[in-house]
């Protein structure tokens, strides 16, 4: 049973026709485990003590990039398992953005450029080349603000699932467009779609905007799936014709999804794409045999031949054949179980995927 109370034969319908697929890319398209790989500060001040003010402030979010943080946080912290950082006032999450709040009387923003933009907050040429080396090494930057004044940037990787290269490809050849679309900046978005073979990227994008984006193609007369980890994918998986939930991590993207991947593989994704072709294949030659069975055998059994040849089916022999129409159609169709992925994905160096 799909969400919105489509049925599943309606969802194996859509996936089969998918021509489009509209990938996130946090989670989905990369390992979704990132890792803070370099601090670069921008003012004289102790690490510890910017992490602290850091950490205190993402410890009140979800977001991946938030828990990298907080992760590398606690490498300042060796003598505590679970630290327990300043309380942080006035908490706001801005979605597809950033974090503020007030920590230690001091205004604290962690977020993207066009965050501190937003909030008045100058960008200094060198914090700009900075960022741009950032995104250059497929990174994402973050920049931190202590009251208005720039503080420092957090570069964080999150490194691509091995084979997604190979997925886009299939799915290239498969004619599915594939597309990516993140909160992230334009420069790392365009990096790893780089990397990946994507040439259609939307960055910065708020989790409205991609709902948005899919309902656009969607009125090009693209038949779309969306694929996200359910982090802030919730209303793209919900408005696109097939939303598919891979990883299944939060209740929230099982509920919003048509299709749960329960493994974080995105060979799953074409191995879906084509098991529902195969059955929607599957499903109109069972009509066409039907249609020709019956209307074949249903003027047999109703004596057509009888005048010419003097040829009738006995009652019990119609009643048989009848029967048997229906008990074909239903051993076309257990057929599917012996249902095995496509060849090209025995190749992809991808399985063992797991998120803990």
């Amino acid at each position: 049973m799909g969400r919105g109370g489509r049925h599943g034969g309606g969802v194996d319908r859509h996936l089969a026709q998918v021509n489009c697929i509209v990938f996130d890319k946090t989670g989905t398209l990369t390992v979704g485990k990132p890792e803070v790989v370099n601090t670069r500060l921008l003012k004289n001040v102790v690490l510890r003590d910017f992490y602290e003010l850091v950490a205190a402030t993402e410890v009140n979010s979800e977001h991946p990039l938030a828990k990298a943080v907080i992760e590398y946080a606690k490498k300042f912290r060796d003598d505590e398992e679970n630290p327990a950082w300043p309380k942080a006032l006035d908490f706001i999450s801005i979605p597809g953005h950033g974090v503020k709040a007030v920590v230690c009387n001091k205004e604290i923003i962690v977020g993207n450029k066009g965050l501190m933009l937003e909030h008045n907050i100058a960008i200094p040429i060198e914090t700009e080349e900075i960022l741009a080396e950032t995104e250059e090494m497929a990174q994402t930057g973050i920049l931190v603000s202590v009251d208005r004044e720039l503080m420092g940037v957090i570069a964080i990787s999150d490194p691509l699932k091995p084979g997604a290269h190979e997925v886009i490809s299939i799915l290239k050849s498969m004619k599915v467009k594939s597309i990516m679309v993140t909160g992230d900046n334009w420069g790392t978005a365009n990096s790893i779609a780089k990397d990946v073979g994507i040439d259609t990227v939307i960055a910065e994008a708020k989790p409205g905007q991609k709902a948005e984006k899919v309902k656009d193609l969607q009125a090009s007369r693209y038949i779309v799936a969306m694929v996200g980890d359910g982090i802030n994918d919730s209303p793209a998986l919900v408005a696109a014709d097939v939303g598919m939930a891979i990883g299944a991590r939060t209740d929230i993207a099982i509920e919003a999804a048509d299709i749960v991947l329960m493994k974080s593989n995105l060979e799953d994704v074409i191995a879906a794409i084509d098991l529902s072709r195969k059955t929607l294949s599957r499903i109109r030659m069972n009509y066409v045999w039907a249609l020709g069975y019956n209307v074949l055998g249903i003027p047999i059994a109703a004596g057509a031949l009888f005048p010419s040849t003097g040829f009738r089916l006995p009652p019990w022999v119609a009643g048989a054949a009848m029967a048997a129409s229906s008990v074909s159609v239903v051993c076309s169709s257990l057929l599917l179980k012996k249902y095995r992925r496509p060849k090209c994905l025995d190749n992809l160096q991808i399985h063992g995927i797991t998120v803990n």
